[in-house]
């Protein structure tokens, strides 16, 4: 692999796939705090692209010790991908039709929550470490820390949106995210299966 513009493009949309989550929770995190410091905000946006970093170099580390000790999973990789990335799209892609409804609580956005709100958000990047196992470690590294820039600046215009509009976009985001999962959980398939 070399360092491509396609490189760069898949590991952006990768980011903005995988910070829909994010997205839906900042806005929530805007709404429920509307007097929220740019700190803050900066702290929050920070913890979501830290967790949508750290997720995929575990994912790829994953991969990686299991296959070099197992060489044959290797091939089963591109399914793994697609099915992965197809379930978590599809799952954001559900909700997001289906909506919230008006009586669901706003979690808070206090260090326990926003702990918690990045783990939840970014435990579907771990998936990622598969769509990038054919990546070296500076590669996977590099689209690592890009995922985490798209996400950080996604959460911030969500949690600024949240802060303006409320949560009437989160909707939005989860289909946009889920669709744009799935269609690169099929890129990757497609590209590697034929």
């Amino acid at each position: 692999m070399n360092y491509s513009f396609v490189f760069f493009l898949n590991s952006a949309l990768l980011g903005v796939g995988l910070a829909m989550d994010a997205f839906s929770v900042s806005l929530a995190n805007g709404l429920h705090e509307p007097k929220m410091r740019m700190k803050k905000m900066c702290g929050i946006a920070g913890t979501f692209g830290a967790f949508q970093a750290i997720m995929p170099m575990t994912g790829w580390l994953c991969v990686h010790t299991i296959v070099e000790y197992f060489r044959t999973f290797e091939k089963f990789i591109p399914w793994i991908a697609l099915i992965l990335l197809c379930y978590i799209g599809g799952s954001m892609l559900i909700n997001g039709i289906r909506g919230t409804d008006e009586g669901d609580e706003i979690p808070g956005v206090g260090p326990k929550a926003l702990f918690v709100q990045g783990i939840a958000t970014s435990i579907d990047a771990l998936s990622v470490g598969f769509t990038i196992s054919e990546y070296d470690w500076l590669m996977a590294l590099v689209c690592s820390l890009i995922i985490a820039i798209v996400t950080f600046f996604i959460c911030m215009t969500g949690l600024s949106l949240g802060k303006r509009f409320g949560t009437r976009l989160s909707n939005k985001a989860d289909i946009l995210g889920g669709v744009i999962l799935i269609a690169i959980g099929l890129e990757i398939f497609i590209s590697n299966m034929f």
